[in-house]
């Protein structure tokens, strides 16, 4: 009895499908939507709970003017406003990794590739360019969901699955049953007799190796569990692509140690079938990138075979951002040194949690007129453009695999807000710089401007799809009350209001259930007698298969190119100074789901400093003191947390926390005490 449409959890990478239901002008229910390539059955409670960030009463509904007092514009009055400031003189925009592919090219298509700067720093764009050049380039086979469950030996280099990519952990969990699956088809009992398996597999696992920087919540089923800096990892990594191919350069200085794990890893890898390979942007290190290249290429020339690969990677759109490419953060600041700018135009991004403070005020003291298109409060701007959120609006982001997914407008909201995209087509029309008029006109423009997004066009249906002549209804026939909900205002029954943008209706009224019907165009699962999500079946050609007409989305790219024989990379040193390392959180690493109330009331983690017991004890520290965090890019004073499980080397921070800016990992550090506890 709600109101849904096909969308997508913005909450990490992976990019997982989801069905929320709207009701009263809030969303009210996240269903999980079947997608075998993607997140299969399941959602992670990041995903599930995280999503109430779009009901927050705070959030703004009308364009305001805050330069001088607080002044509410309509829409006309604010697309005139901003361009104006664009066109009186120097400008800049900044885009966003959590922003639609859609919204990041119009900003770029309206002021110009040398005004358009990506929205992160040099050396948080230069991660995500070196993964997307990995996924394109390397001798691999990239890992879709139902992939890495079928495999039957996995190694994690440098990656917090748990925390930063919740639902691959759930699919390695899978993917450690996989032996025992085996021993029951040896022994002639049905895998899904569940209780017999486990019987009959007792401990047995299929190899799982970890190395991260502190405990995982998956070490209890690793073969192996190793803890170490990010230029640990790296070593050890390079240490396994030695072990796999005598070619590759070891490490100096390698322990007989690490040696032998790295040789135990390489063999359990050549042995399977079907092995994996798990790394990512999470260490915040080119080098633990560079060293998961460098076992990708020495398990080719040692097996001749592909090995499966997937990266985790920070945000939702981080992967669209980098194929669109553009300027980083440092380069704007630099710009910013040299002149004024007479107006900074930031969509859908805070700089707060991304540049440390003294950069961010050097950068806004050379600012005129700060303009900001966001769904979130922003108090700062001279001019704050409501923008729409995921369930608001409509456009399409690109995930970890490199699947270009679209979400759809699940309803329309109380206020002015819409897509950033949408704003700056009608900020285009006032300065005769065309964008097109819709959203298809737009994916179109962006495919020609850049090749390697024309299949956005692709990943689900134009505005003209019509199924046996009529639209998609967003509403069940089921759905009630649809006077009564408006009847505060007024007893009439409204129109619908139409939708321009997708092929779907605000209304009950449209195509009958078609059970084959594209993934990308089914706003709810519903079929007679399964009046529930559970109805999915009915819409799959074989259970845990596909939807009947395919998975959601399309690949842009693959790495099926025929390999080359790169130069070999060299291992970084080994070091005993201490060294910054990310520790992700699943609540509160992430931005928006941070600001949910159900998981605020779970209690979100505060800023800290987290150091090995020796560590601390070497350096006159204890726990609950304040210390001070020295780098090259920042200086933090934080309470200090002891942990067992992190390297003594190590000097932990907590991800995505406003305060702590990226730039901040794999510095050297020095610590001092402040305050003791």
């Amino acid at each position: 009895d709600l109101q849904q449409a096909p969308s997508i959890c913005v909450h990490c990478a992976v990019g997982c499908n989801l069905l929320p239901g709207e009701r009263y002008g809030q969303i009210r229910r996240i269903e999980n939507r079947y997608n075998g390539a993607v997140n299969g059955y399941f959602l992670c409670d990041r995903g599930r709970y995280g999503y109430a960030y779009t009901n927050d009463p705070e959030r703004p509904q009308q364009a305001r003017l805050q330069s001088a007092g607080t002044q509410t514009l309509s829409p006309r009055q604010a697309i005139e406003q901003l361009a104006g400031w664009i066109a009186d003189g120097e400008v800049a925009g900044v885009g966003s990794p959590r922003a639609s592919v859609e919204s990041n090219f119009a900003l770029y298509a309206l002021l110009g590739a040398d005004k358009f700067y990506r929205g992160e720093t040099a050396a948080a764009a230069a991660l995500n360019d070196q993964a997307l050049s990995l996924l394109r380039e390397a001798p691999v086979r990239i890992a879709q969901m139902r992939d890495i469950e079928a495999a039957d030996a996995a190694l994690v280099l440098g990656e917090d699955i748990g925390n930063s990519a919740p639902r691959l952990e759930l699919a390695l969990r899978q993917m450690t049953r996989n032996s025992s699956f085996e021993k029951a088809r040896q022994a002639h009992v049905p895998v899904w007799q569940d209780h017999s398996v486990r019987l009959l597999a007792q401990q047995d696992r299929s190899p799982l190796f970890i190395a991260t920087p502190a405990a995982t919540a998956l070490d209890a089923l690793a073969t192996m569990a190793w803890r170490g800096t990010p230029t640990g990892i790296a070593r050890l990594g390079h240490a396994i692509a030695h072990a796999l191919d005598a070619d590759a350069p070891v490490p100096a200085r390698l322990s007989q140690a690490m040696k032998a794990q790295a040789a135990d890893i390489a063999a359990a890898l050549l042995q399977a079938e079907n092995p994996l390979l798990i790394s990512g942007t999470g260490c915040c290190s080119g080098a633990v990138l560079t060293a998961s290249a460098a076992v990708a290429q020495a398990y080719f020339r040692a097996s001749g075979r592909r090995l499966g690969f997937s990266l985790a990677l920070p945000e939702v759109n981080s992967l669209g951002t980098a194929l669109l490419g553009g300027q980083n953060l440092d380069a704007l600041c630099a710009r910013a040194e040299t002149g004024r700018l007479r107006c900074l135009i930031v969509m859908e991004n805070d700089l707060q949690r991304r540049l440390p403070a003294p950069r961010l005020d050097a950068l806004m003291s050379r600012v005129e007129k700060l303009v900001v298109l966001d769904h979130l409060a922003r108090p700062e701007a001279d001019l704050l453009i409501p923008a729409a959120s995921v369930f608001e609006g409509d456009g399409s982001f690109v995930n970890h695999c490199g699947r270009a997914q679209r979400h759809v407008q699940t309803f329309m909201p109380a206020g002015d807000q819409r897509e950033s995209w949408c704003w700056l087509q009608q900020v285009g029309h006032r300065l005769e710089v065309d964008l097109g008029n819709c959203l298809d006109e737009l994916i179109s423009a962006c495919g020609h401007a850049f090749p390697a997004l024309a299949g956005l066009v692709d990943c689900a249906p134009g505005q003209d799809f019509r199924l046996q002549g009529s639209p998609i209804p967003r509403q069940s026939h089921r759905r009630s009350g649809r006077t009564a909900e408006h009847a505060n205002h007024s007893m009439r029954e409204p129109q619908p209001p139409a939708d321009p943008d997708s092929p779907f209706s605000f209304s009950m009224e449209g195509a009958p259930t078609a059970l084959d019907r594209p993934a990308a165009s089914i706003p709810l699962f519903w079929s007679p007698g399964w009046n529930s999500i559970q109805s999915v079946n009915k819409f799959q050609a074989e259970i845990k298969g596909a939807l009947r007409g395919g998975d959601a989305g399309v690949l842009l790219f693959s790495s099926d190119a025929t390999p080359t024989d790169p130069p070999h990379a060299t291992p970084p040193g080994a070091t005993s100074q201490l060294q910054t390392v990310p520790l992700h959180h699943i609540f509160g690493s992430e931005e928006l789901s941070a600001r949910a109330p159900a998981v605020i009331a779970r209690g979100l983690v505060r800023p800290y400093i987290a150091l090995h017991p020796a560590t601390a004890k070497k350096h006159g520290l204890s726990a609950g003191a304040i210390c001070r965090l020295q780098t090259a890019e920042c200086r933090l004073e934080l309470p200090l947390v002891l942990r067992n499980d992190l390297d003594p080397n190590g000097v932990g921070l907590p991800f995505g926390l406003p305060g702590i800016p990226p730039d901040v990992f794999g510095q050297r550090a020095e610590l001092s005490m402040v305050s003791p506890a």
